[in-house]
């Protein structure tokens, strides 16, 4: 428990890391926060791909990853219906900024629930090497997340201080739905392999729908393609050097 807790908590303070260089700058170059974007989704594949689905299959059968992988799309996909997007490029004195604030503000605590679920799986799983690639991967996604969030609320007259603040509460939240996760799966065995796929497919949702177009909508294609398989890559390795 104590190790699941460790790792969600560092996996949730990667938002908080990213957000970081706010402190010293106002915007963020599209070329490198595409780069960013992109080598996130290359680990979050590699995680998928390469831990999640394999363990899923080996604890609980096809049928259970099919519908475990079925289940987390579809809810990444009705929460990307129904909660708004963060705008990066939003301007200073918008009209109704503050209300869109909060509501970009509710949606990460959305976005994060499942995020953090995938963390608690993973931890309950028998592959122990899992919860800490799982760990890597979403703290990869946070990184550029939590920057991408402090650019919009500063652009949206949020403090400094006050932004710091709302980066980390919003990452705190993986924390509460990492201890869900790992006592839903402790308590009841057969729904690891569930949880496995079910995290599997909100992390390829992410990536197919949200952070490969992101990353291939400003004329950054190419580099944005090498750093989508230096990601893949570096997860890859971590998790042989440390496995």
């Amino acid at each position: 428990m104590e190790t699941a807790m460790l790792g969600s908590f560092l996996s949730a303070m990667a938002t908080v890391l990213g957000a970081a260089p706010i402190l010293l700058v106002r915007t963020l170059s599209e070329k490198w926060k595409d780069i960013l974007v992109a080598f996130t989704a290359g680990i979050m594949v590699s995680a998928s791909t390469f831990g999640l689905m394999p363990q899923a299959l080996k604890e609980s059968g096809a049928i259970a990853l099919t519908l475990g992988l079925v289940t987390g799309v579809l809810l990444l996909d009705v929460i990307e219906r129904t909660v708004p997007h963060m705008d990066v490029e939003n301007k200073p004195g918008s009209a109704g900024v503050d209300a869109k604030a909060l509501l970009v503000l509710i949606a990460l605590f959305i976005h994060n629930i499942p995020e953090g679920l995938s963390t608690g799986f993973s931890y309950a799983s028998e592959q122990a090497s899992l919860g800490p690639m799982v760990a890597i991967a979403i703290g990869a996604q946070n990184m550029p997340e939590g920057l991408i969030l402090a650019v919009f609320l500063i652009n949206s007259k949020v403090s400094r201080r006050r932004t710091l603040k709302f980066v980390t509460v919003t990452g705190l939240m993986e924390m509460v739905s990492a201890a869900v996760g790992y006592f839903l799966a402790n308590s009841i065995r057969n729904v690891v392999g569930y949880g496995l796929a079910f995290a599997a497919g909100a992390m390829l949702f992410i990536v197919y729908k949200e952070l490969i177009p992101e990353s291939h909508g400003h004329g950054y294609e190419r580099p944005s393609t090498y750093s989508f398989i230096a990601g893949l890559l570096a997860l890859v390795y971590i998790t042989y050097w440390f496995g």
